[in-house]
């Protein structure tokens, strides 16, 4: 079974069905592909007949419409939720408030750093993660996320002395 001859054979119904679950095309288009993908697994090996592998590829579509729905109506949910709570806006990291700087100046800081380095940052320091582990989740080497990590270190001390020798004027 060559899945590249099913799609060309089914791909303008299927996307036609999933149109009526969808928002927008490329949705529709992300349902037929999810589609696809569960009917490869489920079914790639097997030799079906013409009507009961539409039946499948319907059904898979299906499903993964439906399933994407019942996420966006969970996350809604708790977005929903969260905005009725009472607002209590947290910091984003817990500091002894006695430092020569406050807690909104090193937010600040951080968020001013370029994303690769405020990722490495953020993992070693607050997700306590070893260089090794950090380097496997971001995909490069290990040198790179030692350099990202003392760049970021070094940018935070200059940021953060400027603005105490700021705040002693």
């Amino acid at each position: 079974m060559d899945w590249t001859k099913l799609l060309d054979q089914y791909g303008d119904r299927l996307f036609l069905f999933a149109r009526q679950w969808s928002r927008d095309a490329s949705e529709a288009e992300d349902f037929v592909q999810e589609g696809f993908v569960r009917f490869w697994k489920a079914n790639g090996r097997q030799e079906l007949s013409e009507s009961t592998t539409l039946a499948y590829l319907f059904t898979a579509v299906r499903r993964a419409a439906l399933d994407r729905r019942r996420s966006d109506r969970r996350r809604e949910v708790r977005e929903t939720l969260v905005s009725l709570e009472p607002d209590t806006t947290e910091p984003l990291f817990e500091w002894d408030l006695d430092q020569q700087f406050d807690q909104q100046q090193l937010e600040s800081a951080i968020a001013s750093l370029p994303v690769e380095q405020r990722e490495v940052l953020v993992m070693k320091i607050w997700g306590e993660l070893t260089f090794q582990a950090i380097a496997q989740v971001t995909g490069t080497s290990l040198g790179t996320v030692t350099s990202r990590y003392r760049y970021a270190v070094a940018a935070l001390r200059r940021q953060l002395v400027k603005e105490m020798e700021k705040s002693h004027e």
